[in-house]
């Protein structure tokens, strides 16, 4: 593999954690959680074990933990595999132990967040493994993220074996087709960047039709993105891109399935940006079995 593209490494901000984690308890326990507090005793002690129902790719492991931690530091929830593996139906994710009232306060909005980054590193990892043995492509995400949600569903892609393109629009200098008409064409798109962008930062440009791509080559960009071209389009933009002796990154978006992942590795391109893999994810199934294991009361100590 092109050192270039080595897999970015899985790793979550706790600080993004504990945002997410904060604005789902505040959602979910606006006024407490009034059926576990009529209903469950309050020195009730529970077990539980978090469960594959699907097949699925694991990712958020540390999310769902810091649920059950802000809950009721007294429950524990162990690992039993790590983010990033494939699980088959019936693998165990993670045993739960603790006050029951903690348990069940802070079980749906550990799932709800567990279930989704489990989807989009599922689904990722789907394109990842459609690439087949490419020696330079890399499949990445898009900011078509949830609001608010964006640092998980990027690090779920990760975990699925994919990459992320720009965080934000302070980012990078991606030019595209709205800029491109508001500023008058390609070309003077890109020079008005390069004269005010930092020195440090790289210059994108999206690119709908051959001309603008030659319009965007002469303009000496350092990323092009072919959007929404054809097989026969994209055969012959990377043409005249490897002809040239300044190569921008090759980026491809737009219609990209699962169907031409491989065909348009083969064509010599390097990113495969895939909006799908966190506006389209579908969460998985994962179960949360409970068991009463005893009382405050009735343990030593």
């Amino acid at each position: 593999m092109n050192p270039a593209f080595l897999p970015s490494p899985a790793e979550l901000s706790p600080l993004e954690v504990d945002r997410v984690v904060e604005l789902a308890l505040a959602e979910d326990l606006a006024a407490g959680d009034v059926t576990t507090r009529t209903v469950v005793p309050p020195d009730a002690l529970a077990r539980g074990v978090f469960a594959a129902r699907e097949p699925m790719v694991l990712a958020g492991l540390s999310v769902a933990a810091r649920v059950f931690a802000r809950v009721d530091p007294r429950v524990t929830f162990s690992p039993r595999v790590a983010d990033g593996a494939r699980l088959a139906k019936g693998d165990v994710v993670a045993v739960i132990e603790g006050p029951a009232h903690g348990v069940l306060t802070g079980e749906r909005s550990a799932l709800n967040l567990l279930q989704r980054m489990c989807g989009v590193a599922t689904l990722t990892r789907r394109f990842v493994d459609a690439l087949g043995p490419s020696p330079r492509a890399r499949i990445t995400d898009t900011r078509k993220t949830n609001p608010g949600l964006r640092a998980l569903d990027r690090y779920a892609v990760r975990a699925g074996g994919g990459h992320n393109h720009r965080n934000d629009l302070s980012s990078a200098v991606l030019i595209k087709d709205n800029h491109v008409a508001v500023c008058g064409g390609v070309r003077a798109a890109v020079e008005r960047a390069r004269r005010a962008a930092p020195h440090t930062m790289r210059i994108e440009c999206e690119v709908q039709s051959l001309d603008e791509l030659d319009e965007a080559l002469a303009a000496g960009v350092d990323v092009l993105m072919l959007d929404n071209f054809d097989d026969a389009q994209t055969v012959e933009g990377v043409r005249r891109i490897r002809a040239r002796a300044h190569q921008p990154v090759v980026e491809v978006s737009g219609g990209i399935t699962l169907e031409r992942v491989a065909a348009l590795a083969a064509m010599g391109v390097d990113v495969l940006s895939v909006g799908a893999l966190t506006h389209g994810a579908r969460a998985v199934d994962i179960g949360l079995d409970l068991e009463v294991t005893g009382s405050w009361a009735s343990t030593p100590g």
